[in-house]
């Protein structure tokens, strides 16, 4: 696969690296970008891109949905369509401006056009800038069931600019908290729930990093990357259980409820220390109400977990932790434990 250099601010701003990157890139111009993103970003975060990289001043622009709208196979048609009248060829490069979702839909576009072409990834919110920006997943969803289409391929950029959180409302910035207090537990740092998540200087490339050395060992996901998806079984679930209602859930908050089911069932099949999970719900309460769902609305939620990729034997297989830097992967759940897991966490 592509290796992606990924671009931090340091001394200057990474757009204006990533500007001096397309100048090598493309030293001729012959190169047609295609910058995609949806209605929201273009109007908050498409001037801050072309003010900070002008060798994007003469990009197409593609308009997707806004959040998992775009992720459906009707509009990656129109987007190859739209790709194909503009006379995009082989050496055409998009360029993915969002959040995860059109990074997940931007790169799965890239890697099926024409057998498979450039992209660069412009992460837009906290959440995509520590997980879905990273690693090269490209997905789309399957009949309301989340990334059941996909591949692997890296973008060759993925440039990191925290200027665009500054457009986010609180809650997106909270969402990517959630991935971030992930990244904490599975490294086991020290103190990880007196962090100061608004330190983004420090913890933005500490969690960057952290993703980029799982995916430089297991880029396809056979082994250790599973640990990334430590939240996600269940939360993934919650997410796509709330699509089309009246309050839907963010992905970030989705994980941040799966984490705390995750670490109930590591306590119970792992032996992780109860004060650990004490500690993660006293802190996941303090910013959103968990879900007071019936033992129907768990039902649901269990079958669209027979839908996910992480099935076997009738059972669900979870990340779960014996402590803090220990996960264990691929661990066999059964309904009856999430189950309990859903209601104790609700209800304790």
């Amino acid at each position: 696969m592509t290796k992606t250099q990924i671009l931090l601010p340091r001394r200057q701003s990474s757009l204006k690296s990533l500007d001096k990157k397309l100048k090598t890139l493309n030293p001729d111009h012959r190169r047609k970008y295609f910058i995609l993103t949806d209605a929201n970003i273009l109007e908050h975060c498409l001037p801050t891109l072309i003010y900070n990289v002008p060798e994007l001043e003469s990009a197409d622009f593609l308009e997707l949905p806004v959040g998992e709208a775009c992720k459906d196979l009707s509009i990656i048609h129109e987007v190859w369509g739209s790709l194909l009248e503009s006379g995009a060829d082989r050496s055409s490069v998009i360029v993915n401006l969002g959040g995860g979702c059109v990074c997940d839909a931007g790169g799965f576009v890239a890697a099926t056009y024409k057998r498979g072409i450039d992209f660069i990834n412009v992460p837009t919110s906290l959440t995509a800038m520590i997980d879905a920006a990273i690693g090269g997943k490209t997905a789309i969803n399957l009949d309301g069931v989340k990334n059941q289409i996909g591949c692997f391929r890296n973008p060759i950029i993925t440039c990191i600019e925290p200027a665009f959180l500054e457009t986010l409302p609180e809650n997106e910035i909270r969402s990517g908290e959630y991935e971030m207090v992930k990244t904490l537990l599975l490294t086991g740092r020290e103190n990880w729930q007196n962090q100061n998540l608004s330190d983004l200087e420090d913890l933005l490339p500490y969690c960057v990093n952290f993703k980029q050395s799982v995916v430089k060992e297991d880029p396809e996901d056979h082994g250790l990357r599973k640990m990334l998806n430590f939240g996600h079984t269940i939360g993934h679930a919650l997410e796509a259980y709330y699509i089309g209602q009246q309050k839907e859930m963010s992905h970030g908050e989705a994980v941040g409820i799966g984490i705390l089911y995750a670490l109930y069932l590591s306590t119970k099949k792992l032996g992780l220390d109860h004060a650990c999970y004490s500690q993660y719900r006293s802190w996941l309460t303090k910013r959103i109400a968990l879900p007071h769902l019936t033992l129907k609305e768990i039902e649901q939620l269990l079958e669209l977990m027979r839908n996910d990729k992480k099935r076997a034997d009738n059972e669900t297989l979870f990340v779960l932790l014996q402590a803090p830097g220990v996960p264990v992967i691929d661990v066999s759940v059964n309904d009856n434990e999430i189950r309990d897991a859903i209601l104790t966490s609700a209800n304790k």
